[in-house]
């Protein structure tokens, strides 16, 4: 018998996977939506009574009322490495195992970083729009050799984009709360403090997980630390950077630049505002969202929809990867359980 299987946030890249595999041990349905407890309200009843694996990427919500509505639900497949849009507990309770897909993007990430770098520092953004302009502006840059780079967190990514920016002849710069010996044994790369890597670089790289301990790390406090002539790149989470204060810092000339490979919330539109304004709150999200938008006027910053991950190789390898986990969890092998 077919094992019920609906799989969420599909893109068509992903459709085109979908249909070209051979999922025989599998009864297939994709939606295009996000799962939440408002979607979920649009599942017929059999599917919520019969299905025993869902697939879901990170804008899906997950919560305990979610988890409660199918009556059979035995696997929670992530097509991220991040569990954090799931609620754990309640799976646990249920005895439902989650799986995700780890090690995938440091790689294109750290690249990406790099290119961003690169875009910044020679102001390339700005310098393409000349023919639009009809006039050739006078953004002149630094020769990369020469400057330092300190880079916040050095797992995967944080350690691919050291080894990039060595062979390149950057000064780089480190700062974790364990100091990767391999990095110490096969770089040049120091190990300073968090405040000495914030005064003394002149690109600061961030490659954290996201976890309340560290949100609002880079607030108006740091950046009054940093150099004028420094530039900031998160390819992280948007709430480790204060949006706020980097926009004021950024309109002040406070620090050079910005590079940004984030998204404040994936479901900003026009019912947050009516909804703010009906209550009279201040919607966290969407008050970023509006500052990130402002940030995107200036020439000095560059902002991309968290996609430093993004190549052909890396999402084959996602879709793959997800699968072989469910089917891997359902043989009672644990390699890609992250429960």
């Amino acid at each position: 018998m077919a094992i019920k299987m609906l799989v969420f946030d599909v893109r068509d890249y992903e459709r085109e996977f979908f249909d070209g595999e051979e999922f025989e041990n599998f009864d297939l349905k994709l939606y295009d939506y996000c799962l939440n407890e408002e979607s979920i309200k649009n599942i017929p009843q059999e599917d919520l009574d019969n299905t025993r694996v869902i697939s879901v990427f990170l804008d899906s919500e997950i919560t305990e009322n979610v988890i409660n509505s199918f009556k059979n639900l035995r696997i929670i497949s992530t097509r991220t490495s991040s569990i954090e849009h799931i609620c754990k507990k309640a799976a646990e309770l249920k005895n439902i195992d989650i799986v995700s897909v780890n090690g995938y993007s440091y790689k294109t990430a750290a690249q990406f970083t790099v290119g961003l770098l690169i875009a910044l520092v020679r102001n390339i953004i700005p310098l393409s729009k000349f023919l639009e302009k009809g006039e050739s502006p006078d953004y002149t840059g630094y020769d990369i050799s020469k400057l330092t780079i300190g880079v916040i967190g050095t797992g995967l990514t944080g350690a691919e984009v050291c080894k990039i920016t060595q062979g390149i002849g950057m000064r780089t710069l480190a700062f974790d709360i364990i100091e990767k010996q391999e990095i110490l044994n096969k770089t040049n790369v120091e190990y300073v403090d968090f405040e000495t890597l914030l005064k003394e670089s002149d690109i600061v790289t961030l490659h954290l997980p996201y976890t309340m301990e560290n949100k609002n790390l880079i607030a108006k406090e740091q950046f009054n630390l940093m150099k004028e002539t420094a530039y900031l790149i998160n390819v992280s989470r948007a709430e480790i950077v204060n949006i706020k204060d980097l926009y004021e810092v950024i309109k002040n000339k406070k620090i050079k630049g910005a590079a940004l490979d984030i998204r404040t919330c994936d479901s900003v539109n026009s019912k947050c505002k009516k909804y703010a304004d009906k209550t009279h709150m201040t919607l966290e999200c969407y008050e970023e969202t509006k500052y990130l938008k402002e940030l995107a006027k200036f020439p000095n910053v560059i902002i991309t929809p968290h996609v430093a991950y993004k190549t052909t190789d890396v999402l084959e390898y996602i879709l793959k990867n997800s699968i072989r986990g469910v089917l891997d969890c359902i043989k009672g092998e644990n390699k890609y359980k992250s429960c």
